[in-house]
């Protein structure tokens, strides 16, 4: 905020009339005052927490003062500076993970794409072997003749060459998407796994979203670990 001497500074740059004003309420101007902003830098964007260690320990600008690393999200991470004058912070590194554009939740898709996406955008972990193995063995036929109790489903499965078995479709599943950065591990949850005729096969979160806080949690100890003697030049909150 610009004090009395600021204004006073103005008066004697030429203005013929006074400006300032002081009453009990306090110190007034007779002309309108417009703040000008001091520039900010422009935020560099990366898509990976490597180039965010890599920045900070280069400290390429020069920066002296204290960062504020802030982990907005399950695939977002902001590098900040204090408070300016302008009572803003400037945002100098942002980083967004790239993620699997092909995963599909709560939509039956056939069992082809199903396997593709959950190859392709699905850690080796968890129930995914189990899952695959399923859908690839099951029989058009027989999903049509499907018993369902409300909680689980019963399927007719290729169990050789030429012989077929019923079997329970596998509910809930425990997987775990590409849904952070890649140099964490990816957080496992549980998805309610479902089949219909065509066949078709659908997941859905089962979790209520409780795998994004975990994901922040790994983000930042990753962070933490490998700031370890950088520690007294930045903070860190998610």
């Amino acid at each position: 905020m610009l004090n009395k001497e600021g204004l006073e500074y103005l008066v004697k740059l030429g203005y013929d009339k006074e400006v300032l004003v002081d009453t009990d309420q306090g110190l007034f101007s007779t002309m309108p005052l417009t703040r000008v902003k001091f520039a900010k830098t422009e935020t560099l964007q990366v898509s990976n927490l490597t180039s965010i260690i890599d920045f900070l320990k280069a400290n390429i600008d020069n920066k002296s003062e204290k960062l504020l690393l802030q982990v907005v999200s399950n695939k977002e991470v902001r590098v900040l500076t204090p408070i300016g004058i302008d009572e803003e912070r400037n945002e100098i590194l942002r980083a967004v993970a790239i993620l699997p554009d092909n995963i599909k939740y709560d939509l039956f898709i056939d069992t082809e794409r199903f396997n593709i996406m959950l190859q392709a955008g699905f850690a080796d972990k968890g129930d995914k072997s189990l899952v695959l193995k399923f859908t690839g063995l099951i029989r058009d036929e027989a999903v049509k003749e499907t018993g369902d109790n409300g909680v689980s489903q019963k399927v007719t499965i290729k169990t050789g060459i030429a012989s077929v078995g019923e079997a329970e479709v596998p509910n809930p599943v425990t997987l775990a998407p590409y849904r952070t950065f890649p140099e964490i591990e990816q957080v496992e949850s549980k998805f309610i796994f479902r089949m219909k005729e065509g066949p078709h096969a659908a997941l859905y979160e089962a979790d209520g979203g409780a795998w994004k806080n975990k994901a922040m949690r790994r983000i930042k100890d990753f962070l933490v670990d490998n700031l370890k003697e950088l520690a007294d030049q930045y903070e860190i909150i998610s």
